[in-house]
Parts: structure tokens; sequence; C-alpha cells
């Protein structure tokens, strides 16, 4: 990973994106990179426990309790906020209000969370590097009805704060359903493509299963909105997933096939 993570961008959008495989692997590299940078960090998890990331953050040489105890993380655990939200009264503000409206496109009380998380403190919040806003996965919020120009419209406020404002960093994942047919989706990934410094595409080999070879990572560089003469560049590689960490080499270099 040392190919785009060896030092701290700032004012960056980075697009995970999965066809046909499991991205989660780029999510947990870029949380314990962040936090190891000493990053503050909030976490909007949608997909999975904190139970989970922490397991995983651990074998990484991280520690998600630690982190949110002296407040460098603030984790939104979406599959438990889902269900405290029906249970609260209606005045009181909650993150993910919109499970409990008819209007499913007012991501508002969410971008608010993340406002609120990484505004900047008096005191110790000095320390930090700079904030960093992860999303696990923003594809889950179009299951649940909201639509793809309200979740772009939500990006782009954390656009202005985060990355604009505070001079920080925004990685969120996407998937890459492949159906034709689901158009939020193509809006949704086609609209945060064109807003992206860095998107890191992983696919699933055309040929199927491979014991040594797990997939291929396409990586772009990108150059949104600048009057450059410099195109983007791309580089493609095949990986590994192992239990601590991830092996990459070039398309056809893995150590089985040589």
């Amino acid at each position: 990973f040392s190919l785009w993570s060896g030092s701290i961008w700032r004012g960056k959008l980075t697009l995970l994106c999965d066809a046909k495989t499991d991205g989660s692997f780029l999510v947990h590299h870029f949380l314990s990179f962040y936090l190891k940078a000493n990053c503050k960090v909030c976490f909007v998890a949608l997909i999975q426990s904190f139970s989970h990331y922490n397991i995983v953050g651990q074998k990484l040489g991280v520690s998600l309790t630690t982190a949110r105890e002296r407040g460098q993380l603030v984790f939104l655990e979406g599959l438990k906020s889902s269900v405290d939200v029906f249970f609260r009264s209606q005045e009181e503000p909650h993150p993910l209000q919109f499970l409990r409206e008819a209007n499913t496109g007012n991501l508002q009380p969410l971008f608010e969370f993340v406002r609120e998380a990484l505004k900047p403190g008096d005191n110790a919040e000095a320390a930090w590097r700079c904030p960093v806003l992860l999303v696990d996965d923003l594809s889950v919020l179009l299951s649940l009805g909201v639509g793809a120009v309200a979740v772009l419209d939500f990006i782009h406020y954390c656009r202005a704060t985060v990355c604009c404002e505070l001079k920080g960093n925004i990685v969120t994942l996407v998937h890459d359903s492949g159906d034709a047919e689901d158009e939020e989706n193509d809006v949704l990934l086609n609209g945060l493509s064109h807003q992206s410094h860095l998107i890191l595409r992983a696919e699933g080999l055309a040929t199927g299963f491979c014991r040594d070879v797990h997939g291929q990572l396409r990586i772009l560089w990108r150059r949104p909105s600048q009057l450059t003469a410099q195109r983007d560049r791309s580089l493609t590689y095949q990986y590994k997933i192992q239990d601590k960490s991830v092996s990459f080499f070039a398309k056809g270099m893995s150590p089985a096939v040589l």
C-alpha cells in the first residue's frame, strides 16, 4: 500500500469500489493507516459492527477501542444505531433519522454528525494531524431507500467541510453491482468517480476462484476539475489477502505461478 499512502494527502476524496469481490480489506487498510498516522477519524460504519472492525484492526496493529476512548476515533455503528433510532423520541436528533421519515432523502442529520465529530477543538484536538471521514459503505444508503442524488449531496457537503474547510480527507466504499438496470447505483458510482482524486477498484478474477490470487486492483490517480496538461495515471496489480497483510504483484507474476 505504500504506493499511495506513504504520506498524508490533504483535501482529497478517495473512492473504493469493488466488483464481484469483497473490497473491505481496503477499508481496513485506510482505517488502520489513518489511526497510526495520528489523524482524527470519523468512521460511519453501515455494514459491520464495532467489534468486527476492532478485531481486524488489532491484526493490523491498531486498537479501535483505545482510539475511541482517547477521542481520536468517532464511530457510528449503523447496525446498532438503526435500531436505536426507533426507540427514542421524534424530537431527539439522530444521524440516521431518515429511517423514521417518509422522505428518506434527508441526510442532513448524518452530515451534522460528521461535522460535529470532526470540528476542531480547543485543546487536545490540535494534536491530530488532519480530520478524516471514512464511510463503509455508501451502497447501504441506496438499499435503505435513499436516492443517489441525496447521497451525492451528502458527500458534496462533506467535501466542502472536511476537504475544503478543514483540509482533511474522505474515503468511501461503493459496490459496483454490475447490474445494468440498477440506475441509482450507476449514478452514485459515476458521480463519485468524477469527484475523486484517487480510485481503487478491486475486481474478481475473470477466470473465477484462485487459491493464490484473490483478485486484481486497479489504481487510478485523477485530477478532477483542474486545467492541467498532465493526464490521469493508472496501474493494475493482482493481490492475495493474508491474515495480517495483503500481497501485491504484477499481473501474471504471482509467486505461485513462478
